[in-house]
């Protein structure tokens, strides 16, 4: 095997083969150095834009614009080589028309290198989806919950739970998946409507506090190490790294204060 082939990025038809047959790995990454950790362990990593509240301390992502998130683009493509990357597109950035989603869709990629695109919504979005697609850009669509339209669900929390409402879901989806999207992220769904979706359509289903069932999953992992102060209840925690960076700055900070910090003679070998 040539080393070119050793080092080939994953792509988003890579992703829609593994329907039904192996399960996907996603994690979100917005540094370049946690892109390196995650980079060929997970399948996909997304930048996404939980990173408004994440890294700036957002209450909500609505605030996030198209230039913080081709930013982080750009550091996880220089900290990966084998994922397949895709860049959120952030509230306002793609509902006004195909058009506007496709030219912003297009600087995204031209400006991050990334191989995809994400975008929330369901029916409604599946014309954007269809339009984006046939213009050569793959797009993962997310259905559920969709964190950015917080304004008119008024809190988030888990949907889909009486049965009588999943037909507008399962619709969802299915006009997404016809439209190309390559994946679609289903979040914070009751879990029989999970599984209803993800055998109601072509394209592999990426669950998030939704079923164990769906094609893959995905975590944000800053949740999933212990390193964010809220955190979904449906998160499994796999790391205390928060009690770990605290410790370790409470010992700095004790060395300090206690005059026991090393000198210069200790690290160089010369008296300061």
């Amino acid at each position: 095997m040539s080393i070119q082939a050793q080092s080939k990025r994953l792509t988003s038809v890579d992703i829609g083969k593994m329907k039904g047959a192996t399960p996907i790995v996603a994690l979100t990454a917005y540094h370049a150095h946690t892109a390196r950790m995650v980079d060929g362990l997970a399948d996909v990593i997304l930048v996404g834009d939980s990173l408004g509240m994440v890294m700036h301390g957002l209450e909500t992502t609505v605030p996030v614009t198209l230039d913080m998130m081709i930013l982080q683009g750009h550091a996880v493509m220089r900290g990966s080589s084998k994922s397949l990357v895709v860049v959120d597109m952030p509230f306002g950035s793609y509902e006004e028309s195909p058009a506007h989603a496709f030219r912003n869709a297009a600087r995204i990629l031209k400006e991050t290198h990334c191989g995809a695109v994400k975008l929330e919504g369901g029916a409604h979005m599946a014309e954007t989806i269809a339009f984006m697609v046939k213009r050569g850009v793959p797009v993962m669509a997310h259905i559920g919950m969709t964190p950015q339209s917080i304004n008119t669900l008024g809190s988030f929390k888990a949907l889909g739970r009486e049965e009588a409402s999943w037909a507008r879901f399962i619709d969802d989806a299915k006009a997404v998946s016809d439209a190309g999207a390559f994946a679609v992220v289903v979040e914070a769904v009751a879990e029989p409507l999970a599984v209803k979706i993800t055998e109601a359509i072509a394209a592999p289903t990426i669950g998030i506090g939704a079923s164990a069932l769906c094609d893959g999953q995905i975590l944000v992992l800053e949740d999933m190490l212990g390193l964010s102060e809220r955190v979904p209840k449906f998160v499994k925690k796999y790391g205390a790294i928060g009690e770990l960076i605290k410790g370790a700055i409470e010992d700095y900070a004790a060395e300090v204060r206690g005059r026991t910090f090393p000198s210069s003679e200790h690290v160089y070998g010369v008296r300061g």
